[in-house]
């Protein structure tokens, strides 16, 4: 049983369909009809119902570990309501600043000392004119980097570093609770510019940074935000190609696609300032079945097919996060269904839709995001369900799913795939296909 390693990124599927703007003929379409209305609502409850049930086999798995769970979920409500909701209130533990607080901590003399090294960031951390949350390493942290003495960083590196552990807004434990990634002061060119984001995660072991780094002392206090001591150091994520490579046990048939159509070469002529990966994991392609599979991989006419669908898990120029979207245009950019994001809500319940145009001749790729009390879904194209999402990169995000996304496939078809039908799906978009058409 599998719900308890996926229960931090939720169970609930959502059922909202929003209509292209191709097909509005006036502004009268864009007003919602009582019908729809009723329909959206009737779906957040079934998403809750979905839910409840996850939660419900979840408690049944878990035993006693989940008791300490749901006392650490307790908490972090208690501590929603009193510090977030009450205008971001400090308790009074503290006059210091994060700086002041850091350099009289006895845990984080090592991150001190880097600190105190780039004036940019003694400054940053002394600011009152902002709240920050610091994810500080412990000094045993720095234990689990090798020795490279011939090697030492530059320190634009080191001060891009430090920066990637300083988020951006006031996030105590219990708004954590909520969130899914978090900006930091780590600006990225290639999103545009953007913050660089954490992605956080809370489950049975407690909260986890970025898959690897875990937060093992909480909300110490500071007049300008707050710190969380981590059990490892925050290093900004690597290139999306490079970060799949690092995983070939889930993503080796992807790797391989990726080498017959030569779509590394092809990806890098194409103009991005951040990029929206759907990575089909070893599992979506043994859904397809052998008969399809064989086409696409063995055969120089499937090929073309292979490469057209690999351009349909990408989107080019916008970063859609669980809970922020960073839009194609500079600076254009919005929450989405997390606490306090766009979207519709009903009975506690939270839905956000966007169409993102894929690099399959801008072929729209349809985006659910539900969430509910920090738990959140995401479902492509009505049907397809993210198995793990937000895994940031330095030039975008990668959302993994355990279907081939196809163009055109109706909602429920994620049986095997029949040759004729991959080639129907694709053959718009293959050059050269009415000649392909007969040939397997």
């Amino acid at each position: 049983m599998k719900i308890i390693s996926t229960l931090p990124f939720a169970a609930i599927a959502a059922g909202i369909v929003v209509p292209s703007t191709n097909d509005l003929k006036d502004r009268q379409d864009f007003l919602p009809t009582k019908e729809s209305i009723a329909s959206t609502v009737d779906s957040i409850k079934e998403d809750a119902r979905h839910l409840a049930s996850n939660v419900e086999d979840a408690v049944s798995y878990a035993g006693n570990k989940l008791d300490s769970f749901a006392t650490t979920i307790q908490q972090a409500f208690e501590e929603e309501t009193r510090y977030y909701r009450g205008h971001h209130h400090h308790p009074d533990t503290s006059n210091l600043t994060i700086y002041e607080l850091i350099s009289k901590s006895d845990y984080a003399t090592k991150f001190f000392h880097l600190v105190n090294e780039h004036e940019s960031l003694v400054k940053l951390l002394n600011s009152t004119k902002a709240n920050y949350t610091v994810f500080v390493p412990t000094d045993e942290a720095f234990e689990h980097i090798p020795d490279h003495h011939d090697k030492k960083p530059s320190k634009e590196f080191v001060e891009g570093l430090l920066k990637y552990h300083v988020g951006l807004g006031f996030y105590p434990a219990g708004r954590i609770l909520y969130t899914h990634t978090i900006p930091t002061a780590l600006d990225e060119p290639w999103l545009g510019d953007r913050p660089q984001r954490l992605r956080i995660r809370i489950g049975l072991t407690g909260v986890r940074v970025n898959f690897y780094d875990k937060v093992v002392r909480a909300n110490t206090f500071a007049k300008n935000g707050v710190i969380h001591a981590v059990d490892r150091i925050l290093v900004p994520p690597p290139w999306i190609g490079r970060e799949l490579t690092l995983f070939p046990s889930k993503f080796s048939t992807l790797l391989l696609a990726y080498e017959k159509t030569h779509f590394t070469d092809y990806i890098h002529h194409v103009e991005m300032k951040g990029a929206t990966v759907f990575a089909p994991s070893n599992t979506a392609f043994d859904r397809l079945g052998p008969s399809a599979n064989a086409f696409l991989f063995n055969s120089e006419k499937g090929l073309k097919y292979l490469k057209a669908l690999l351009k349909y898990h990408v989107v080019a120029n916008e970063t859609l996060y669980s809970d922020h979207y960073y839009k194609r245009d500079q600076g254009d950019e919005e929450e989405v269904a997390g606490d306090g994001g766009d979207g519709v809500e009903a009975q506690g319940v939270k839905h956000y839709h966007v169409d993102l145009p894929s690099l399959l001749d801008e072929k729209s790729i349809a985006v659910d995001i539900t969430s509910w009390r920090g738990f959140i879904d995401l479902k492509i194209n009505g049907y397809i369900h993210v198995s793990v999402s937000d895994a940031v990169a330095k030039n975008g995000v990668v959302h993994v799913v355990d279907s081939v996304l196809l163009p055109h496939r109706k909602p429920g078809g994620d049986a095997e795939v029949d040759v004729e039908e991959l080639k129907a799906m694709l053959a718009p978009f293959v050059e050269e296909a009415e000649d392909e058409w007969n040939e397997l």
